[in-house]
C-alpha cells in the first residue's frame, strides 16, 4: 500500500538531515517536496496545500528534544497530521436500534455486494451478531445470487424475494421478517449503477425513508483516487450517510482517497477492506494507517490478528508437549494455519517497522506455505509424530511424494529441529534465563 507516497517523503524527511533545528529556510525544500508527493498520491492541491502549510507551521521554531534530529521531529508532525487528516481516531460502527440496520450504498463495481457479506461476517464473529443479509438488488440478479453464495458460505441468511422488483418493499419485508425471527442486525445491499443518477439516488433515498438505518455506510473503492473522493462528496450531498467503506485498499500504491474522504466530506472512514477474503475486512484506525504510510509499521494491528486466532486451551496444550518433548509435526501444521488465518503474508509483514520499505520488490505469495505443507502431507502418522525416525531413504521418499528435492527436505527437518530447540529453551526457566539459553543455543 501506499509505496510511492512513502518512498517520496523519505525522500522529504532526507534534506533535513545534517541540520541541527529546523528554520523557515532549511523546511522549505522539505515542504515542497511533502506537497508535491501528495498530489502524486492523487490528492487536490488545496488539500496537499493546506495540509503543508500546516506541518510548516507546527514545525518552524519547533524546539529539537535532545537526541533527536529535525529530519525525525518532522516524521513526527507529518505522522500527526496525517493521522488528523484521515480522521484522527478510528470511528466505531453504530449498532444501536432493535434490529440494528445498516444500509449500504455505492456505485457498481464498487464491493459493495462482497462487503456486505463482509460485514454481516465482522458482526458475527466480532459482534456476536445474528445477522441478516438482505438482496435489495432488483437490476442485477447475479448480485442477489452472489450474496446467497456467499451468505451460504457464511452461515448467513439470506432474505430476497423472487419476483418481487420493488427493493423498498423487499427491505420492509426484510425487516419485518428480522424482528419475528431473532435477527438482532440487518444489513440492506442496495444497487448500483455506473454513475450517480437522479433514479439511483430516489431510490435509495425511498428506501432510507422505509427502514429508518441505524447506519448508512458509503463503499467506494480506493484505487479510483480522486473519483472515489468525488463519488463520495456526490452521495453525500443526497444522503448523508454515516461512514465510509473503502475497498481495495491493499491494492492502492496511491493513497489520495484513503487520505483526504473524510476532509471532504466530513465522514469518517469505519472500514477497510484489505484482500479478498471473507474475513478481510479491518476496522480504519487513521493513526495507525499514517504510522504504516511512513515506515514504522502496525504493530497494534498485527498483535490484535495474532490474537484473534489465539486459543488459550491450545497453548498450554502446545505448550506441554514442547515440554515432554512430543511437539510433532502434526502441531507445526496447526501453526501454520493459525498464521494463514491472520491475513495476506505481505500485508502482515508489512506491519513489522522497517519491513515494509525492505519488502518493496519482494513478491510473497499467500501460499508460501505450500511447499512445506505438501513435505509434511508426505509424512507418515509415525513420521510426523516422531519426526527424528526420519532417516535418508525417508527423506528421499518425502521428497518424491511432495514435488520437492531431499535438499528441501533436509532444510525443513534443520528449521524444524531449530524451532523446537529454542521453544524448548524459552520455555525452561522463563524470562530472562530462558532467552540467555536461547541465545547460547544459536551459537
Amino acid at each position: 500500500m501506499f509505496e510511492n507516497l512513502s518512498d517520496r517523503l523519505e525522500g522529504a524527511f532526507k534534506t533535513l538531515k545534517g541540520n541541527h533545528k529546523i528554520t523557515e529556510l532549511n523546511i522549505a525544500d522539505s515542504v515542497k517536496q511533502i506537497r508535491r508527493a501528495l498530489v502524486e498520491a492523487d490528492v487536490s492541491f488545496k488539500i496537499a496545500k493546506e495540509f503543508t502549510n500546516k506541518v510548516k507551521d507546527k514545525a518552524i521554531g519547533e524546539g529539537v528534544i535532545n537526541a533527536v534530529q529535525p529530519g525525525q521531529m518532522m516524521v513526527k508532525i507529518v505522522r500527526d497530521e496525517m493521522a488528523e487528516l484521515m480522521g484522527g481516531q478510528a470511528e466505531g460502527i453504530n449498532l444501536t436500534g432493535s434490529p440494528t440496520v445498516i444500509l449500504m450504498a455505492g456505485l457498481q463495481g464498487s464491493g459493495k455486494t462482497t462487503h456486505s457479506a463482509k460485514l454481516a461476517n465482522y458482526l458475527k464473529r466480532k459482534k456476536t451478531k445474528k445477522p441478516l443479509l438482505v438482496a435489495c438488488d432488483v437490476y442485477r440478479p447475479a448480485a442477489i445470487n452472489q450474496l446467497h453464495v456467499l451468505g451460504e458460505q457464511l452461515g448467513i441468511e439470506v432474505y430476497s424475494e423472487e419476483g418481487n422488483n420493488d427493493p423498498v418493499a423487499i427491505a420492509s419485508n426484510a425487516l419485518a421478517h428480522a424482528k419475528s425471527n431473532g435477527f438482532n442486525a440487518v444489513i440492506v445491499d442496495t444497487a448500483g449503477r455506473l454513475a450517480v443518477d437522479e433514479a439511483m439516488m430516489q431510490e435509495i433515498g425511498n428506501i432510507h425513508k422505509a427502514i429508518t438505518p441505524s447506519e448508512t455506510l458509503f463503499v467506494v473503492d480506493a484505487m479510483t483516487g480522486q473519483d472515489a473522493v468525488n463519488t463520495a462528496k456526490a452521495f453525500n450531498d443526497v444522503l448523508d450517510f454515516d461512514g465510509v467503506i473503502l475497498t481495495k485498499l491493499d491494492g492502492d500504491t496511491r493513497g489520495g482517497a484513503a487520505l483526504t474522504i473524510k476532509s471532504v466530506v466530513n465522514k469518517p472512514i469505519k472500514f477497510v477492506g484489505m484482500g479478498e477474503k471473507m474475513d478481510a475486512l479491518d476496522v480504519f484506525h487513521p493513526d495507525r494507517m499514517a504510522d504504516r504510510i511512513l515506515g514504522m509499521g502496525d504493530v497494534v494491528s498485527l498483535v490484535e490478528k495474532a490474537q484473534e486466532q489465539f486459543d488459550e486451551a491450545e497453548a498450554r496444550k502446545m505448550s506441554k508437549k514442547i515440554a515432554t518433548d512430543s511437539f510433532g509435526f502434526d502441531d507445526f501444521m496447526n501453526q501454520i494455519q493459525q498464521i494463514k488465518k491472520m491475513g495476506n503474508m505481505k500485508d502482515l509483514m508489512g506491519m513489522i517497522p522497517g519491513m515494509g520499505k525492505a519488502l518493496k520488490n519482494v513478491d510473497i505469495d499467500d501460499d508460501a506455505f505450500k511447499h512445506i505443507e505438501a513435505m509434511i502431507n508426505s509424512m507418515t502418522l509415525d513420521e510426523r509424530q516422531n519426526p527424528d525416525i526420519i532417516n535418508g531413504s525417508r527423506r528421499k521418499r518425502i521428497a518424491g511424494g511432495s514435488g520437492r528435492t531431499v535438499q528441501d527436505v533436509n532444510a525443513l527437518l534443520k528449521q524444524f529441529t531449530d524451532m523446537r530447540k529454542m521453544m524448548k529453551m524459552m520455555q525452561s526457566g522463563g524470562g530472562k534465563r530462558g532467552m540467555m539459553n536461547m541465545m547460547r543455543g544459536m551459537r
